[in-house]
């Protein structure tokens, strides 16, 4: 009996032994990850003040690093090429994880580590011409000499990187998963970049838009989707002169409408809450008499951070700013002589084109009275633990036609039988811009810096030492007539084609405008004299207005008054709907608790601070009012998706037509009022967040119910900061959601030595074991910023600085 429980032990304890050692399917092998030798133990780092010494392949002479007491980086290298080699071994010293990570989801590669649950997101990456796209990319920075070289030497820094490592060493996340870091290639700069104009140039509602118009017609639809917004204080200031010639604009074609059926795809709308604020204010608003910079890009908030800081020295360079792990240079900052930064344009630069083929052999499509060949691209999906996929993805001159009829689209988002035509298809050389930048003394090296990006287009925001300041909406953008892309177009008519470029000379642009400062809140470009289409809709008015409100008033500013401003929560919603919705709520038909709600609502002063419980009651009531307006006339169904008039057309009408049929609800009997439907949304309002968090009282506080998440980027909850308490919210200037806000701040006051500051939720490091992971989110949360150690040379002192670690 003994022998038979000794061998059923051991059969046991070898059994065990095999389970955790192999993965099955996407779960990974659990017995290295708890190792002692080569698991998450291995992860934990203690603050290091301890100079290093490293001796590495691909150096021309020894680099010097010093490091501060936020474990930023600050470069010394005798060429431009080791400094290059420099960030991009120190990044991925940081950041391996979240690098490859990145840059296997932009190439349709997170099959190859969690299995066929991905297949389908990689497949959607992959029909959406992120290969197609980087491909092209890649070769136009390799053809250039100066980024071909800022490539290879980061890449050639992070395989250094790479190739020290041994599986104890691994970054946490690639034990979670069961996998090991592959050697970076070039070509894997160009899908980060792809990745980024994924986040900021994929937003379309052409599907919608035709819905729209097949079922009201083109005078309804004009009138409730305008081409320009009732409020708004455009990025160009109104009034300024354009000083070109414009080429000639394509005239819209007599059937510039597409004929289709109402189509029940979902393109994944552009998140609103994707957007940023810059402002530059001019050396007469300064304290200083120099001017001051100010950005901060609204992103979603995820661990690691986003940004990566870090200040690059060379005979060439002396840089510091963000920078994106997975791109070499600097992204957003600042040198001795200027300082940029940049917010998102939201041009419409994707197009979707319904496709004729010959026959069901999909190998010809018509257009221009012609058949065309079809090309084909085979991609090769390797899916952990099961055999490879092999999709077969079509291509026109418009594009890849990402579903075929009789396919299943990924979530049901995107439209079948159709041609995406995207800018992130076309080759380019961003990066060159950025290299340029890192350099540039003036305005006219600013302008020569942005006659070479392509996308995602930007808001280019500018000051320097000799007093100038400027702005720019920037990007290339397709030259089109009016409203060419605010429905599907008809791939068979060369008429609906994109007609060749904007010239980049022609980009909107204001240098050191009367008012005294430039700034941009994603809202519209420009007023309508502009004589190019860019976009029939552009972000919000609110955080534009709110922003030129303070500037235009401020007087002998300061770094910390842009700061001030960064954090400002009014909000400018409420306070322009508010006296016009309240006047009609019927109070008589409200019970205690909507009584109480609403006597709240009357006394705050529209701000959106962290306790209270204004903005908790005006955000649900205003999406519950949205809904009870419109849902019934613009529903979303199986077989037609529609989308909603802006919250600024929904404002208006209230304002100038209170009496419209469109606060009539058309599935009731009865005839509603503006007055019914503010009520009743105002009743269901308090009911469900009663519901939500108890009887009215602090639970409802704004922070509270906002519960801000600053998420890891494998959804992993223990590695994230859940319910960070913070104010703002969408449309405010501090722009914090629950998912989305300012992901990096910075303030730059240009002079004889740059001063400057910022900071980003969440640290240098990407380990969640390191003290750096995590170190600056109380430092963001509460709204202040670091000092920005602008050094300039190896040999500066400052309690600040730490340790050092020589390359070479």
């Amino acid at each position: 009996m003994q022998y038979t429980k000794a061998i059923l032990i051991s059969l046991g304890t070898i059994s065990l032994i095999w389970a955790l050692n192999r993965s099955w399917g996407s779960i990974p092998a659990f017995a290295p990850l708890l190792s002692p030798f080569v698991g998450f133990w291995q992860n934990a780092e203690s603050v290091n003040n301890a100079d290093e010494e490293i001796t590495l392949e691909g150096t021309k002479a020894p680099i010097t690093v010093i490091f501060d007491d936020l474990a930023i980086p600050h470069v010394f290298a005798q060429n431009d090429a080791d400094a290059y080699f420099a960030q991009g071994y120190l990044t991925a010293r940081d950041r391996l994880w979240q690098m490859e990570f990145q840059t296997h989801a932009a190439a349709g590669r997170i099959s190859e580590l969690v299995g066929d649950k991905a297949l389908e997101l990689d497949r959607y990456n992959r029909r959406l011409g992120m290969g197609f796209g980087a491909e092209k990319a890649v070769k136009e920075m390799l053809a250039d000499p100066r980024t071909r070289e800022a490539i290879e030497s980061y890449t050639a820094g992070i395989n250094a990187y790479i190739n020290q490592l041994s599986p104890s060493s691994y970054p946490l996340e690639y034990k979670l998963l069961g996998y090991a870091p592959e050697s970076w290639q070039p070509i894997k700069c160009a899908y980060f970049l792809k990745y980024m104009s994924g986040v900021l140039a994929l937003g379309a509602d052409d599907l919608n838009m035709s819905n729209v118009l097949k079922k009201y017609g083109t005078v309804v639809t004009n009138d409730l989707f305008p081409d320009y917004p009732f409020r708004e204080d455009p990025i160009i200031p109104t009034g300024t002169k354009w000083d070109f010639a414009p080429v000639k604009i394509p005239a819209v074609p007599a059937n510039s409408q597409t004929d289709t059926k109402p189509l029940a795809m979902r393109w994944p709308e552009h998140d609103p809450a994707i957007g940023s604020n810059n402002w530059a204010v001019g050396p007469q608003k300064s304290a200083t008499g120099y001017p001051i910079l100010a950005n901060d890009p609204h992103l979603t908030l995820s661990l690691p951070s986003i940004w990566y800081q870090i200040q690059l020295v060379t005979p060439t360079m002396n840089v510091y700013g963000a920078s994106m792990p997975g791109s070499p240079g600097v992204i957003i900052g600042f040198n001795k002589q200027i300082a940029w930064g940049v917010t998102n344009v939201g041009a419409d630069v994707l197009d979707f084109y319904q496709i004729r083929f010959k026959d069901a052999s999909r190998r010809e499509y018509w257009h221009d009275n012609k058949w065309k060949p079809v090309t084909r691209r085979l991609e090769m999906i390797k899916v952990k633990g099961q055999p490879d996929v092999i999709d077969t993805v079509l291509y026109t001159h418009h594009g890849p036609i990402m579903y075929e009829v009789g396919q299943r689209p990924f979530a049901s988002n995107v439209p079948v039988g159709y041609a995406a035509r995207w800018i992130a298809h076309e080759a380019s050389n961003d990066l060159l811009t950025y290299y340029l930048l890192d350099r540039a003394k003036n305005h006219d090296d600013y302008r020569k810096a942005l006659s070479s990006y392509s996308a995602p287009a930007q808001n280019f925001v500018f000051a320097d030492i000799a007093k100038d300041i400027a702005i720019s909406p920037n990007g290339r953008f397709p030259l089109k007539w009016k409203d060419q892309g605010k429905f599907l177009l008809d791939g068979t008519n060369p008429a609906h084609d994109w007609q060749g470029w904007i010239p980049a000379a022609q980009n909107p642009h204001v240098k050191n405008p009367p008012r005294g400062f430039v700034s941009s809140a994603n809202q519209s470009s420009t007023d309508p004299t502009y004589p190019y289409y860019i976009n029939w809709q552009f972000g919000s008015y609110e955080r534009g207005t709110r922003i030129n409100q303070r500037l235009t008033a401020m007087k002998n500013a300061t770094p910390d008054s842009l700061r001030v401003l960064q954090n400002d929560n009014r909000n400018v919603r409420a306070a322009d709907a508010l006296p016009v919705f309240l006047p009609h709520i019927r109070e008589k038909d409200l019970s205690d608790a909507q009584a109480k709600a609403l006597t709240i609502i009357k006394k705050w002063q529209y701000n959106n601070d962290i306790a209270e419980i204004g903005p908790t009651i005006f955000t649900e009531w205003m999406r519950q009012y949205m809904d009870g307006v419109w849902k019934d006339d613009f529903p979303g169904n199986d077989s037609t998706t529609l989308r909603y008039p802006s919250f600024d057309r929904t404002l208006q009408l209230a304002e100038k037509d209170s009496a419209s049929h469109w606060f009539d609800d058309l599935t009731t009997p009865a005839k509603e009022t503006i007055g019914q439907v503010l009520t009743k949304s105002f009743q269901s309002t308090v009911d469900s967040l009663t519901r939500r968090h108890g009887p009215l009282g602090e639970s409802w506080q704004w922070s509270k119910h906002k519960a801000t998440r600053i998420g890891h980027l494998a959804r992993l909850d223990a590695l994230s900061a859940l319910n960070v308490q913070i104010g703002g919210g969408a449309g405010i200037v501090n722009a914090t959601t629950e998912r989305t806000g300012p992901s990096w701040r910075m303030v730059v006051a240009l002079g004889t030595t740059p001063k400057a500051y910022g900071v980003y939720p969440g640290g240098q490091s990407g380990n969640p074991g390191s003290p750096y992971y995590l170190n600056m989110l109380e430092t963001w949360r509460t709204g202040r910023l670091n000092e920005l150690l602008f050094l300039q040379t190896a040999q500066d002192k400052n309690p600040r600085l730490k340790r050092k670690l020589t390359l070479k």
